[in-house]
C-alpha cells in the first residue's frame, strides 16, 4: 500500500506550527492527523485512474468534501470557483501532492509531463512546475532502481537544486518556507541523508519550517526507494484515514 506521503503528512502535522528540531520525537499522538497533503494526493491518486485525468476537477471535488483540512488561501479561493484558472503560484502544494505521479508511468519523460499537468491547475509559475517535476523523478528513479548518487545527480542537474548540503547544516537557521524552492531541496536532502525509512521522516520534521509537507514529499521518495512504509507505522496511519481514501489507495495499488 503506497502510504509515504500521507504517512510524512500525519506524523508532520502536529509539528507543522510547533516545530521540533528533535529527531527523537514522538512519531504519533492522538491528534495526529491527516491535512491537505493527503487529500490532495489520493486526488491525484484518483484522477490517474481516471480516464479523464482532469486534475482541477479532481482537486476541487476533495477539497470542497475536506474544506477545513487546512488548504491555503489561494488554493481556497481556487478550490470553490466555476471556472478555476490556474494562479502563478510556486508554492510546495505541488509538491506535496504529486508522488503517485512517479509511480504510475512507465518512462522518466511521461513522468515529467504528467507532473507537469498536475502542478499547472494551479501552480503554473515555473518553480511550482519545477518543484512537482523534481518530487515526481525521484519517486521514479527510486522506483526503477536508481542509487541516491544517481537521484541526486540527476535532481542537481536537471532542477539546479543544491543538494550539496546535509540536515545538520540546514537545521539551525531554518524556518518556516512554504516555496517550492525553499522545500523541496530540503525534502530531498533529508532523504538523501537517511538510512530507512523511519529514519527519513525524524529528519524531515526535525528540520522544522513547514514539518508535514516537508515529510510528505520526504517520506513519497523514502517509501519507493527503502521498499515501503514499516508496517507498525503503517497500522498507525490506515487507522487515521477515513474509508474513501483507503478505498482509492487500495484501487490505486491493484492498478500498478
Amino acid at each position: 500500500m503506497i502510504l509515504g506521503a500521507i504517512t510524512g503528512d500525519i506524523i508532520g502535522s502536529r509539528y507543522e506550527f510547533f516545530n521540533t528540531k528533535k529527531k527523537d520525537f514522538q512519531l504519533f499522538a492522538d491528534y495526529s492527523c491527516f491535512t491537505d497533503d493527503t487529500v490532495l494526493t489520493v486526488a491525484t491518486m484518483d484522477c490517474l485512474l481516471s480516464e479523464e485525468k482532469d486534475y482541477a476537477y479532481f482537486y476541487q471535488n476533495y477539497a470542497r468534501q475536506y474544506p477545513s483540512s487546512g488548504f491555503g488561501g489561494m488554493f481556497h479561493n481556487w478550490m470553490y470557483e466555476d471556472n478555476p484558472q490556474p494562479y502563478n503560484s510556486f508554492g510546495n502544494g505541488s509538491g506535496m501532492r504529486v508522488s503517485p505521479v512517479g509511480w504510475f508511468f512507465k518512462t522518466l519523460e511521461e513522468t515529467l509531463a504528467e507532473a507537469e499537468q498536475s502542478a499547472a491547475v494551479t501552480h503554473n509559475h515555473p518553480e511550482g512546475i519545477k518543484g512537482a517535476q523534481a518530487i515526481a523523478s525521484a519517486v521514479f528513479l527510486a522506483r526503477t532502481g536508481k542509487s541516491k548518487e544517481e537521484i541526486k545527480h540527476y535532481i542537481e542537474t536537471t532542477f539546479k537544486y543544491d543538494l550539496n548540503r546535509d540536515c545538520d547544516d540546514i537545521r539551525p537557521n531554518y524556518y518556516f518556507n512554504e516555496t517550492c524552492q525553499g522545500s523541496v531541496p530540503e525534502a530531498i536532502i533529508a532523504f538523501l541523508d537517511s538510512w530507512d525509512f523511519e529514519s527519513a521522516i525524524r529528519l524531515a520534521v526535525s528540520l522544522g519550517g513547514d514539518s508535514d509537507t516537508i515529510a510528505a514529499m520526504t517520506g513519497s521518495i523514502a517509501e519507493t526507494f527503502y521498499g515501503g512504509v514499516p508496517q507498525f507505522i503503517a497500522d498507525e496511519v490506515i487507522k487515521r484515514l477515513p474509508d474513501e481514501f483507503i478505498e482509492v489507495i487500495n484501487r490505486f495499488n491493484s492498478f500498478l
